[in-house]
C-alpha cells in the first residue's frame, strides 16, 4: 500500500519560497491506478518525484508498505527506489548504445549481475507488447511508440511495487498514445503494481478508474473519470497487435 499524508513542497525564492504542493494525500493499494490532471506548472511532475523519493517533501509522510523512504540514508533510499519503483516518461530515456533487451535489463545492474532468469523476464515483457522481433535493434531503429513500449518493460523489470508514468503519451500521435494507454493499464494490473499516472490528455484520463485533479496545490479526488468512462478492457496482446506498425 501506498499512503501519502499531509505533502507539502515549498521551493527557496529571492521572495517569499514558492509553495508547490501544500497539505496532499493520497493512498492506493495493488492494482489500484490513478491519474492526476491539472494545468501546466501546477505541481504534477513534483508529486511524482516526492512519491518516487526522488525529492524530499517539505512537510508530511510516505510510506510504500512499512517504509519511509525519507528515514533512509541516501544509498538505501537509492537502493528502495530501483527496486520498488518504476519510472516511465515523456521521453523514453533509453541508453542509444545498447539493444532494446540491454535497455530493459539495465535497471538490474545497479545492483547486481542479470541471470539468465532475469533475460527470460524481459523478453516476456517485451514479447508480451509485440517487440519480440526487435530484440537486438537499438533505439534509433524504432519508431516512438516502439521505444515507448521498451521504456515500460524496463520499468517493469524489478516488478516495482509503484510504477509513475509522467506525460507518457506526450510525444506520440493519437492513435499510439491510445494503445500505449492500453497497455499502460494492462501490464500494472497483470502485474498488480499500483500506478499513478499525470497527464494533460483527457483521452488518455478517461481510461483510469480513479481520477484525482491537482488544484490550488491539492489533490481532489472526483466520483467519476473524465467522460464517466473507465479503463479499456482490451487485453494486453490485442492492444500490443494493433501497434504493428507503430
Amino acid at each position: 500500500m501506498l499512503s501519502a499524508t499531509g505533502l507539502t513542497k515549498r521551493y527557496p525564492t529571492a521572495g517569499q519560497p514558492l509553495t508547490v504542493l501544500e497539505d496532499t494525500a493520497l493512498e492506493l493499494a495493488a492494482n489500484d491506478a490513478v491519474v492526476v490532471t491539472g494545468p501546466s506548472g501546477c505541481g504534477k511532475s513534483t508529486l511524482l518525484y516526492l512519491l518516487g523519493a526522488i525529492e524530499q517533501p517539505t512537510a508530511g509522510t510516505i510510506k510504500l508498505g512499512e517504509t519511509n523512504p525519507f528515514s533512509l540514508g541516501e544509498a538505501e533510499r537509492a537502493r528502495f527506489r530501483n527496486e520498488q519503483v518504476g519510472f516511465v516518461f515523456q521521453d523514453h530515456h533509453l541508453l542509444p548504445q545498447c539493444t532494446v533487451l540491454e535497455n530493459v535489463l539495465v535497471p538490474l545492474l545497479a545492483s547486481r549481475k542479470a541471470t539468465a532468469a532475469d533475460e527470460t523476464r524481459a523478453k516476456e515483457l517485451l514479447g508480451s507488447v509485440g517487440l519480440a522481433e526487435r530484440l537486438t535493434h537499438r533505439p534509433a531503429a524504432l519508431s516512438g511508440g516502439e521505444r515507448q513500449r521498451t521504456a515500460f518493460c524496463r520499468a517493469l523489470i524489478n516488478e516495482p511495487a509503484l510504477l509513475l508514468a509522467d506525460e507518457p503519451t506526450g510525444n506520440l500521435d493519437p492513435a499510439t498514445a491510445a494503445t500505449i494507454g492500453d497497455l499502460l493499464l494492462n501490464l500494472s494490473g497483470e502485474t498488480g503494481t499500483m500506478l499513478v499516472c499525470v497527464t494533460h490528455s483527457m483521452e488518455l484520463a478517461k481510461r483510469f478508474p480513479r481520477w484525482c485533479e491537482l488544484t490550488d496545490r491539492k489533490l481532489v479526488e472526483r466520483s467519476t473519470t473524465p467522460g464517466n468512462n473507465h479503463a479499456s478492457e482490451s487485453t494486453t496482446a490485442a492492444a500490443a497487435n494493433s501497434l504493428d506498425a507503430t
